[in-house]
């Protein structure tokens, strides 16, 4: 025993002299909150190891006594002993801090931070609600700009024209290069609002997809290409989509935009975050209508 407790005194030292090693600058101010946390490491420390050697010493020296109990397994049984009086005090103190805890110490119908943030929000989202229930299309215009400079500008740039590398152009409805992208790597994105989503390769002639890249990038317009047609199965021939089929590519509806703003969205170029919860429903629409205005 006494080699284990000169053992245990030689880890506790080291463990304080380790904690003071790695967070020995934050002791050396006039903060006494600081001291005191040293002071509740040293004791942790040494608590932890004084306990543990007790039970390692109780394990390698200790018999079995007391009384047996009357149920055993393949012969093995168990002694009715009590339980240790400082884990039984340790639980019904457990106990007795949960129940003050949540009835006096911080009971859960009480003022906190969070919760008058939350209901201020929802006030707040009430009267702007129905501010802007039926705002002008000038209006969204100005709305989506607004929010635009503000959340989507730091990729896409003040511009909308895309930071190389980084964001897709926003001026027109889709690159050649995004195209080509989805065609060959197929897209679902979107599987709560597209369950089918879009598989890989509709087209795997390299004419094909260049020839149907160009006319969807040029904005439809000019002779449609005759490999289109698979396209415009889901699409539509004139690239609007269909409702739970397929999204719109001939530009940017409010409902492509809030899917996009809901879900992200992987590219050619990398990944887009989801916005979901960032924006109410008419800052999405705003957004939308800010975006198509860039094209036209």
């Amino acid at each position: 025993m006494k080699s284990m407790v000169i053992g245990g005194i030689i880890l506790i030292v080291a463990l304080i002299a380790g904690t003071y090693f790695i967070a020995g600058d934050a002791f050396n101010s006039d903060d006494y909150i600081n001291s005191l946390t040293m002071l509740g490491a040293i004791a942790i420390i040494t608590i932890t190891v004084f306990v543990a050697l007790k039970y390692i010493n109780q394990m390698k020296n200790d018999t079995a006594s007391g009384e047996l109990a009357e149920d055993n397994w393949d012969g093995i049984g168990e002694y009715r002993n009590p339980i240790p009086t400082g884990w039984g005090l340790a639980f019904i103190g457990s106990l007795i801090w949960l129940f003050w805890y949540y009835s006096v110490g911080y009971p859960t119908n009480g003022f906190s931070q969070i919760g008058q943030w939350n209901e201020e929000t929802i006030e707040y989202n009430k009267k702007f609600a129905s501010k802007w229930e039926n705002p002008s299309q000038d209006t969204l215009t100005a709305m989506g700009e607004s929010i635009f400079l503000v959340q989507c500008a730091p990729c896409h740039g003040v511009d909308a024209e895309g930071i190389e590398g980084k964001a897709q152009n926003l001026t027109h409805r889709m690159s050649k290069d995004s195209i080509i992208h989805v065609i060959k790597h197929g897209a679902n994105n979107f599987k709560a609002k597209y369950p089918a989503g879009m598989p890989p390769m509709m087209l795997t002639d390299e004419k094909d997809i260049d020839a149907v890249a160009t006319y969807v990038a040029g904005g439809f317009k000019g002779e449609q290409p005759a490999a289109f047609g698979v396209c415009a199965g889901c699409h539509g021939a004139d690239g609007k989509g269909m409702a739970y089929v397929a999204p719109n590519i001939a530009n940017y509806s409010n409902d492509l935009v809030q899917t996009v703003l809901t879900n992200g969205k992987k590219g050619a170029i990398g990944e887009m975050p989801s916005f979901k919860g960032r924006l109410n429903p008419t800052q999405e629409k705003a957004l939308a209508t800010y975006i198509r205005s860039l094209g036209e």
